[in-house]
């Protein structure tokens, strides 16, 4: 696995960074995904034959990560190019991917995704959305949670469960369902969370879709799952690391600038460490992401698994830490508006929190790569 990155991936940070800084913090979500995505950076982990960039999650993500670290960070491509771009590309008809991809990828149209439930939490082999024939259509029925950017979503990708009518098992299984569609409902959460992005929860009431609105194989279960997953794990990884790196470039500017007593308090251990500490973190973290993201890409949907959890979780970390060093470092002032740091403290949970719990990754890595015996 390459360590270091490729001259193609140090110019496209360079010109995405630029971007980024462009739109700064009071950046306006429409506008710079509108220029991202006539500048090829939404969908450059998509296919060449459908409009995309040709690369992978690792370019992706490297745009994820020099937006966020601009300050300027886009959720949604987690979400649509990412995810659902990722398994149309995959597992979707020819008549999906011509649908879908090139929109996606030229920011036309947009992509939300839905999992969680309120009754499942962590445990997806509790989702109780399901999806029945009806003739040639399917009926899809259930509830979801924390469904980010519906409202401006042309559709949401819905992980549902069929029955296996070998074993009468329920097995996951993706529909693509139009935001327009009847019986399809959306209430929009209020969160303390200061973001761009609303979150809703869904209801699907009957739903009914057309036998094309599944994506990929009906028996094909978790594999397409995961082929969506993997990828969300990478890239909040790149959203918290670019988080992260945003929070320590301002301490440092700030600790390089205020002086208390003869010098800038940059010069006291007591602030420079901890500051150190938070870029090892940080950088620590991202090599784990390019690991993932490099073994993704290469169809190594295994090790990728196994790798994108730990990305995941390392940053989510190094994230909280570096913000709770920033705000630390201003003192008084990271807790201002002017400053613009205290928001980032809630923001950052959210990268130990979603789109799985550091405790459930832990668990991943105690039973699936050390051997030890499950608790659940």
């Amino acid at each position: 696995m390459p360590t270091i990155e490729t001259d193609e991936h140090k110019a496209l940070r360079t010109a995405v960074s630029a971007l980024g800084k462009r739109h700064g913090r009071a950046y306006d979500r429409e506008q710079l995904w509108s220029e991202a995505a006539k500048l090829g950076y939404l969908g450059v982990n998509l296919p060449e034959e459908y409009g995309g960039g040709g690369g992978g999650i690792a370019e992706l993500s490297i745009v994820l990560e020099e937006l966020g670290a601009a300050g300027a960070p886009l959720l949604m491509m987690i979400v649509s190019p990412a995810i659902c771009g990722t398994v149309i590309a995959r597992f979707g008809t020819e008549s999906q991917k011509r649908d879908w991809l090139p929109a996606l990828a030229d920011g036309t149209r947009t992509m939300a995704f839905g999992i969680t439930e309120p009754d499942a939490g962590s445990n997806s082999h509790r989702i109780s959305t399901t999806a029945r024939r009806d003739g040639a259509d399917w009926l899809l029925t259930g509830r979801k949670v924390f469904v980010s950017g519906v409202d401006i979503a042309d559709a949401t990708l819905i992980v549902g469960r069929t029955e296996d009518s070998r074993t009468g098992r329920l097995k996951p299984c993706l529909f693509i369902v139009p935001r327009d569609a009847p019986g399809f409902g959306r209430r929009h959460i209020e969160m303390e969370l200061n973001a761009q992005e609303k979150q809703f929860e869904l209801t699907l009431d009957d739903v009914r879709l057309p036998a094309e609105a599944l994506v990929g194989d009906e028996d094909a279960g978790l594999l397409q799952l995961f082929a969506g997953l993997n990828p969300e794990r990478i890239m909040t990884a790149a959203f918290a690391i670019g988080m992260g790196r945003y929070a320590l470039s301002q301490a440092i500017a700030y600790a390089k600038d205020r002086t208390v007593w003869n010098t800038p308090i940059g010069a006291h251990q007591a602030i420079a460490h901890p500051l150190a500490q938070a870029h090892i973190d940080l950088e620590l973290a991202r090599l784990m992401m390019q690991k993932a993201a490099h073994l993704y890409d290469e169809g190594d949907d295994v090790a990728a698994g196994e790798a994108a959890n730990m990305a995941k979780y390392a940053a989510g970390e190094a994230c909280v830490k570096a913000v709770d060093q920033a705000v630390h470092t201003l003192g008084g002032n990271g807790l201002t508006r002017e400053f613009g740091i205290a928001s980032l403290i809630t923001a950052a949970r959210v990268a130990r929190i979603a789109p799985v719990s550091r405790e459930m990754i832990l668990n991943y890595v105690s039973h699936q790569t050390l051997g030890l015996p499950k608790s659940y």
